[in-house]
């Protein structure tokens, strides 16, 4: 079939119409998805859906292995039948949380941290505010492609650490995480500049949720790079506002992309989201 779908910005994004994702899904059905999500620079929505939690875990196992957070510090905030399913909420029911509040409220990768980090992420709206919440997303292949070629060459031949203790004092510091959380999740290091395992292109692989140092480099020289890097990553060049409505579904690429979600709607209205995250390769740095 031919899918319904429009550019969004230039910058990035496709939407999809007229496509019942609670359906199974044939071969060649997925893999004109897929195309269209590469085609997307790794932001891909999906209007008006209506699944089970069962629909949305079977969807989402297209794109591989789903991710277990099993002993993670928001193990807490997982489907309590389905597991594969991390909720992002500010309801609560009988005292208790359904989700977790304000996720995601800094720029990161998810899962960057891991040997593996995850590729897609695959979050679909139940409930939203009736304004605010928004998630901004930036696109690491142009971000890549707006430095300068000898900054481009320096890049290649790095790697760096990410480190989920980073998000410590930073996205994670209002979660409990203890020194048994911590030892399940060891340092990694990634090249600073990854090839994209489906399109083959270069891309910036750091981000400030969990990037703690450019191995190889001084301290300083690791901070000042990194600063750099950040404030360039801070552009609107490269973003994408994602504006939510009710039952998208939005699946975007860790290996291409950040991401940032607006703590705006406090005391605005509930918001209920489920997100699968499927488990993407080893990183490989682009070459020079």
């Amino acid at each position: 079939m031919s899918l319904n779908a429009r550019r969004l910005t230039p910058t990035m994004g496709i939407e999809v119409r007229d496509l019942d994702l609670a359906r199974p899904l044939g071969e060649s059905l997925f893999a004109e998805i897929k195309s269209l999500w590469n085609q997307a620079d790794g932001v891909l929505v999906v209007r008006e859906q209506q699944l089970t939690e069962v629909q949305h875990i079977a969807f989402a196992r297209h794109f591989g292995s789903l991710h277990s957070l099993a002993g993670h510090t928001v193990t807490k905030y997982l489907h309590p039948e389905h597991p594969e399913i991390y909720r992002v909420s500010n309801k609560s029911r009988d005292g208790k949380p359904m989700g977790r509040k304000g996720a995601g409220t800094y720029w990161h990768s998810d899962q960057s941290y891991e040997q593996t980090p995850a590729q897609a992420s695959i979050l679909y709206a139940l409930e939203i505010p009736p304004r605010g919440g928004d998630t901004i997303f930036c696109n690491m292949y142009k971000a890549y492609a707006a430095l300068s070629e000898p900054m481009q060459r320096f890049l290649s031949g790095l790697t760096a650490t990410h480190d989920f203790a980073v998000a410590q004092s930073g996205g994670f510091r209002n979660e409990e995480v203890t020194a048994e959380q911590l030892a399940l999740a060891p340092p990694m290091s990634h090249p600073v500049v990854r090839r994209h395992d489906d399109t083959g292109r270069p891309c910036l692989f750091v981000n400030p949720g969990f990037t703690s140092h450019i191995d190889a480099l001084a301290p300083e020289e690791s901070r000042a790079l990194l600063d750099f890097l950040y404030r360039h990553l801070a552009k609107p060049d490269f973003h994408y506002r994602h504006v939510w409505q009710p039952n998208d579904l939005v699946i975007w690429d860790n290996r291409c992309t950040m991401h940032y979600a607006v703590m705006d709607y406090d005391g605005q209205g509930e918001r209920l989201m489920h997100r699968c995250t499927a488990i993407g390769e080893a990183p490989v740095a682009a070459a020079a």
